[in-house]
Parts: C-alpha cells; structure tokens; sequence
C-alpha cells in the first residue's frame, strides 16, 4: 500500500518556532552582554526577567495584531467577493473559468462547472477565495491562540538561558553554564524545526545554533569594549 507524506506544519507549530527562536536568543544575548559588564549574577536574573516580561509581551502582542489583520483582510475579502457575484456575476464566471483553463479543462467544460458552480453562491465565493485569492478562512479565535502560544513559547525559551544565573552567584561563572545549557537546546531546537519543516535537520540546527552564539558572543564583546 501507498502512503503518501506531506508537511502538514499548523499555524500553532509556527508560532512555537517564532517564540522560542527569539526566547532562545534575545534573553541569552542580553544575559551574555550583562555578564561581559557587570559581576553579580542578580543584576543579570533582574534585568533577565524584566527582558522576558516585555519580550513575551511585545511578541504576543505582535502575533495577535497579524492575527486580527488576517481575519479582518479574509472578512474584507469575503464581503467584496459577494458584493461582485451580485453585480458582475458574469465577470466572476469568467475567472472560474480561467482557474479551470490553467489546468487545462476544455472551453465547454469550463462552462459547465461554471454554471453549476454558480447556482450556490456560497461555495462559489468560498472557491473564488480560495483559487483566485488564496485565502484560507482562519480558525476561530485565532489572534488569541497565536498571541498566547508566542507569548509563553517566548517565556519558556528565556527561561532557559537565564536559570543557571539564579544558581551561581559570579555572572561570568554563571554565564559558562548558560552558554553551555542553551548551545545545547538551540542545537535541538533547530534541530526539530528543520525536521518540522521538512529542511535538512542537521544543516538547520547547526544555523540555530551559530545565531544564537554570534548573538550572545556580539553583546558580550560591546559589553567589555564599552567597560574597558
């Protein structure tokens, strides 16, 4: 038997992938660049979390803008596509028709689904959003589901460079561990994504990983330069 494998990579898993990529790298750079200025690892946990407070805020914030944009751009759409097969219904026919001309239907039969598409108006308008605009109707409350799922993957990825400084109290002591802790997660946060995503798994993870380390290598650097 058969069987076919495709990605099927949801919204939620992309949201994931966005939060935990900037949870992972934004809080570990800025915990880098403290321990390159200052020597006690509280200075760097306080201002670690105020850093992930706000982060995880401003990311849910931005995932629940793009996501009311989508719904309110497929709404406007929606209304426009009906508004046109009442007035111009014979226009809208004839983009039916192109879509099934791409695919390399002949003229008679063009005109066959056409007619029968356009006895119900609405798979008719749910078939132009889809073919001839491309738009998929979002899920139900999902600027709140993106917003939420941003905001706490953010927190989750945050975490975890900055906890080996609530235990060590030298920050560039500390600093050793979260390099490590986080090296290691990056590795297999890029390393599940690209498999996710259906990119090469190894190649992707070691991308992650050197992001992540020029990140916190460049704030660590400024840090000492601009301490002398």
């Amino acid at each position: 038997m058969h069987h076919e494998h495709h990605l099927r990579s949801s919204d939620t898993i992309r949201d994931i992938v966005i939060g935990m990529s900037d949870g992972l790298t934004v809080p570990f750079a800025l915990a880098a660049g403290l321990s390159g200025a200052v020597a006690k690892s509280g200075i760097v946990v306080t201002a670690g979390i105020a850093e992930i407070v706000a982060g995880s805020i401003a990311m849910g914030l931005g995932g629940f803008l793009a996501g009311r944009t989508e719904a309110d751009h497929y709404n406007s759409e929606l209304k426009r596509e009906y508004d046109e097969i009442e007035r111009v219904p014979e226009e809208e026919k004839k983009e039916v028709k192109e879509v099934f001309a791409d695919f390399g239907l002949s003229p008679a039969l063009q005109n066959q689904i056409a007619d029968e598409m356009a006895k119900d108006k609405d798979k008719w308008v749910d078939f132009m959003m889809r073919y001839e605009l491309g738009l998929e109707k979002p899920e139900a409350n999902r600027a709140t589901q993106s917003a939420l799922t941003i905001g706490i993957s953010y927190v989750i990825g945050g975490i975890i460079p900055l906890s080996p400084y609530f235990f060590v109290a030298n920050s560039q002591q500390a600093l050793y561990y979260s390099c490590a802790v986080t090296m290691v997660c990056l590795f297999v946060f890029g390393y599940f994504k690209s498999k996710v995503t259906g990119q090469p798994a190894v190649a992707g993870a070691l991308k992650v990983l050197l992001i992540g380390a020029l990140a916190a290598a460049a704030a660590f650097a400024m840090a000492k330069l601009i301490n002398g």
